[in-house]
């Protein structure tokens, strides 16, 4: 699944949201210097960002689709996997990973990201949690019950935000299990997002769960999810939570 994006690499650099510009400043600041690795750094979303708050990128992903795309649109990328990439005794002030940490073996990561951090360094792992508004969430929630009933529970919101508890978790416990860390600090920004209809089925087929949806069922669903957006006035908010777990270098 984590190798499944780059089949539409467009769409998810078109589609995907971008990352609070005050959770990047936060990090820059935090780190000792402007060196940033991007870890499973895709089409470079959070890499552009970074390199717009004047930090020096570079990105490693698994899938070559993704980072032909990101160096099209000017960052630095190597494909590996990163618990096996080869840094060629490159060290980075900060080492970051925008909604990807979760398809990595935790502590395999975390030992790998402790050999490429300078000494102060920043691990810093983000994620988006989804909560359309109580409207759309409804509408939107019968929408999976009918067309995918065996996935509607993975779209609650309630099912979300536990889910990325455990991510959370796991990503925690192998920073400690290095030995390398401080402990690990939560951040946390709320904000919202206004989708219309396009936009939101837009961005659909780039979700976790879109693989495991035949393209029959798929279309069906964006259909129905469209219907949805409409009856709304085509147009709805999105209020996301992003929260960063973070850990210095010691």
């Amino acid at each position: 699944m984590a190798e499944s994006f780059g089949s539409a690499a467009a769409r998810y650099d078109r589609a995907r949201p971008s990352y609070p510009q005050a959770l990047i400043d936060r990090i820059v600041a935090a780190a000792p210097g402007r060196d940033v690795l991007d870890v499973g750094c895709g089409t470079g979303i959070a890499s552009r960002q970074f390199q717009a708050a004047g930090c020096a990128v570079l990105g490693v992903d698994v899938d070559a689709r993704m980072a032909d795309l990101a160096r099209s649109r000017g960052l630095d990328v190597e494909v590996a996997r990163f618990e096996e990439w080869d840094a060629s005794g490159r060290t980075f002030d900060a080492v970051v990973s925008a909604t990807t940490w979760h398809w990595l073996e935790p502590d395999t990561a975390a030992a790998k990201a402790a050999e490429v951090l300078r000494r102060g360094g920043v691990l810093a792992a983000f994620w988006h949690i989804f909560d359309p508004e109580p409207e759309a969430a409804e509408a939107f929630a019968a929408v999976y019950a009918r067309v995918v009933p065996e996935l509607a529970a993975f779209t609650r919101p309630q099912a979300a935000a536990s889910g990325h508890a455990s991510i959370v978790d796991k990503a925690s416990d192998g920073i400690r299990a290095t030995s390398a860390f401080a402990e690990p600090e939560t951040w946390e920004y709320a904000w919202e997002l206004r989708y219309t209809r396009d936009e939101w089925l837009d961005h659909i087929p780039t979700t976790g769960i879109a693989p495991r949806i035949p393209a029959p069922k798929m279309q069906d669903l964006l259909d129905g999810l469209g219907d949805a957006v409409d009856a709304l006035g085509g147009s709805f908010t999105m209020h996301f939570t992003t929260h960063a777990l973070v850990a210095v270098r010691t």
